[in-house]
């Protein structure tokens, strides 16, 4: 199977998006920002029409894209997110307050690694999206995932890394380390005692974790 072929085909099945993702996605583009693709973010919306959640905490907001798409695929969702860069926490509450979206989605600036104090009062999640600095993906697992309920999901993407995880010696020399610790993230999590997990070649690859009961 070419898998280049089938990816044409199944971005050119998906229909216009809305003006505002558009432009989202141009923003993006042009400022070098990292945003979950096309059919990765239409993943992580049907996960959530199916799982119903009404809580998720977000690790990783960059601009604000994923958490306007969240909320776009259920309008009653309660998003908290988690942002370090100052220019894009401001670029983001500028995107979410443009989109009325300000009741929906709450920002905190600061690093994840840090700022679980201020996520704990906030804290009832059925869901918990992992989308920020990859080498440290197994730290922001076992800080917030304590704030998750039983029968929860953890959505990680990126997980695949452009096939280097596959083949790590096709990796420029810079990424192989990082590499390695998504290689050792993923097998960490397919071996977690409280979680079953399935990764998804989508995207970038998109590891899905169900909290057991």
């Amino acid at each position: 199977m070419n898998y280049g072929q089938v990816n044409h085909y199944l971005l050119d099945l998906i229909d216009s998006e809305p003006e505002w993702v558009q432009k989202l996605q141009l923003q993006a583009e042009a400022h070098h920002v990292p945003i979950m693709d096309k059919q990765g973010i239409r993943l992580l919306q049907q996960l959530i029409r199916l799982y119903q959640p009404k809580r998720i905490l977000e690790i990783g907001t960059a601009i604000g894209y994923s958490a306007l798409r969240m909320v776009e695929a259920k309008n009653d969702l309660q998003v908290v997110t988690i942002e370090r860069n100052e220019e894009m926490y401001k670029q983001a509450l500028h995107n979410i307050q443009e989109q009325g979206q300000t009741e929906h989605i709450k920002v905190i600036f600061g690093d994840a690694l840090e700022t679980v104090d201020k996520v704990e009062p906030l804290a009832d999640f059925n869901m918990i999206f992992i989308d920020a600095a990859k080498g440290q993906y197994r730290h922001f697992f076992d800080l917030y995932q304590p704030l998750l309920h039983a029968g929860g999901v953890i959505v990680t993407d990126n997980v695949l890394f452009r096939g280097f995880v596959a083949n790590p010696e096709e990796a420029p020399k810079r990424l192989r380390n990082m590499s390695a610790k998504i290689d050792q993230y993923n097998r960490w999590l397919l071996e977690h005692e409280d979680y079953d997990t399935v990764i998804l070649p989508v995207g970038d690859g998109v590891a899905i974790s169900v909290r057991r009961y």
